[in-house]
This record gives C-alpha cells, structure tokens and sequence, in this order.
C-alpha cells in the first residue's frame, strides 16, 4: 500500500469520477486506475461500484474516514517540515552555563530576538554535563558549554571553540590567601573550598586536577549559583576556584579578593589552570535558519566582547 494510492482513492470519492480525480492528481486516467487496482488487490476488497459515477462500496465507505485521517496527518507532517526548513519554528531553545549566560550572551540573545522576532527564544541556565544531556536528548537545540570530549564525540556533533579562559582564586578579602599576588597550590590546598554541585565542568576539572597532584579536594559545600558563591565566599573561611568569565561582578566588590594561580609550585603538574567553552549542536539542526543564525551570531560577538574585555583588563 502506496500513499499515493489512498491520495487517489480520496479524489475519487471527493470527485464521484476516475477521470475528475485523475485531474485533480495531475495524472492520467489509466494511471488512477492501477493505483486503484493495486490498492483493491492489496485489502482485498473492492472499493468502487464501477458505474458511470464512481460509488463507495461497503468497503470503500468503511475505509474513507481512516484514509482522510492518514492523508491529512501526511499533508501536516509536510507541511510542518517546510516550516521548519524554512525557519518558521515556533521556539529556539538554549542551553549554557551560568557565567555565559550572566556575561556574553545577553547582546546575542537581544540580536536574535530582533532579527527572529517571531521565534520563542528560550535560554536555561545548566551545568555542561546537564546542558549535553538534554542537547542529545532533543530538549534543546544548542549548548554553550565546558568542553567534555567524553559527551561531544558523536558522529553528529558539531562542536566549536569559543574561548579558553583562566581559572582564578575567589577568597575573601581578610583571607589569609588575599596577601598573595599569586597563589601557590601548596597553599591553595590547605583550605577548604565552595566547588559547583556534580554535573558541572568546573567540578571535574577541579577534582581531576587535585587527583593528578595527588591533594586532597577539601569540597566543604556545593552551589550552583554565582550569587550564591559570592556570599559563601564573603563570609571568610571557605575559597573558591572560578573561571575569569564568572568573576566579573566579584571584581567590583570590596568585600572579596581575585587572585591567580602561581605555576611555579613545587608540586607535580600545577600549572596554571584553565578552562575551554565550547558551542555544540548537531548537524541536522545547523541546516535550519534559525538555529544557524544563532550559532553565527555567537560566533561574532563573542570573541569581540572577549577583545573588548582583554583591552580594559
């Protein structure tokens, strides 16, 4: 069974002629009668009295309502997939880290909204891990995220490098590590830390880099939150190690201290520590305008917000 085959058999009952529905297919005459001898051949049973005018049979009667049900589910599938090939789809959803979504996103995601402003752009806020989770999963369309080799390797992927940054030291500003201009491990791993809950980059790549030095990670307290870092880590006792993007609001404030990592530690690989952000979707979904549009304005603005903030740094 053929759909073309219940197309014709729906203009022939809708028409009343082989000949009418023959016009209405942009096909010839004998053509509608195979697919309709086909189509009797395969159920079994005749559709058409085959008379001057074409009337239902018992059967044919029974079969219309379910072939209308298929052929209109058919003409929405199609009709949807035009729509979505041509960018007419009713949201666009993100998925991006906090610090992304706290400091260069906020100019793409108004550059989009002006230039698709029929398209519901819907932006959450995840840890990577999470943020690949639902990405493969079809929850959302694109992820900014820390780079995981581990969960963006698949055939499918398309993965681009937005930046490295450096990971600083956040303490308060009477801390005992403030009076440093850089920070030795041998001293950063004697104090307990605030660290991003499981399922964070920034969590991992903390705990892998403690594991290779063979220290002892003293995670006191997991958040998810920069705000909620800020005031941990403004009470006095515990520290924090955050990537450079997630420190702009902590530079205009008194109360905390940012200092870098030193490289020149005794201790085996401690070198200075940093991170790589990374944009991944899948090739299916870069084909649609929307979605390619929004991957190319994070391409442009991006590395330029980063130029921006190198030369006042």
């Amino acid at each position: 069974m053929r759909l073309e085959q219940l197309q014709a058999f729906l203009a022939i009952a809708q028409t009343g002629s082989f000949q009418n529905a023959a016009r209405q297919c942009g096909v010839t005459q004998s053509t509608i009668s195979r697919q309709i001898q086909a189509l009797e051949a395969d159920l079994g049973v005749e559709l058409f009295h085959r008379t001057s005018h074409a009337k239902l049979t018992l059967g044919g009667e029974r079969l219309l309502p379910r072939v209308r049900k298929i052929c209109t589910e058919w003409e929405s599938a199609t009709q949807e997939l035009a729509d979505l090939i041509a960018g007419k789809q009713p949201e666009l959803c993100i998925a991006a880290i906090h610090s992304v979504c706290g400091s260069y996103l906020p100019p793409v995601l108004q550059k989009f909204c002006h230039d698709y402003p029929d398209v519901q752009l819907r932006v959450t806020s995840l840890g990577s891990d999470r943020a690949l989770k639902v990405l493969k999963d079809g929850l959302v369309d694109l992820a900014i995220v820390m780079n995981n080799r581990f969960l963006t390797t698949g055939r499918e992927m398309v993965v681009e490098v937005l930046y490295d940054e450096p990971i600083f030291v956040l303490s308060a500003a009477n801390h005992p590590l403030a009076q440093y201009e850089s920070i030795p491990w041998s001293e950063l791993i004697r104090y307990p830390q605030v660290v991003f809950k499981d399922g964070y980059g920034m969590q991992r790549l903390i705990q892998e880099r403690f594991e290779r030095m063979d220290a002892v990670l003293q995670a006191a307290l997991e958040l998810n939150t920069l705000d909620a870092f800020r005031g941990v880590v403004r009470q006095g006792e515990l520290i924090a190690l955050l990537p450079q993007s997630a420190l702009v609001e902590a530079r205009c404030d008194p109360s905390l201290a940012i200092r870098p990592l030193a490289s020149n530690s005794n201790l085996p690989d401690s070198s200075s520590l940093t991170r790589r952000v990374v944009m991944v979707t899948t090739q299916d979904r870069l084909q649609i305008p929307p979605i390619k549009h929004f991957w190319q304005l994070v391409q442009e603005n991006i590395p330029l917000q980063l130029e921006k903030q190198r030369s006042v740094s």
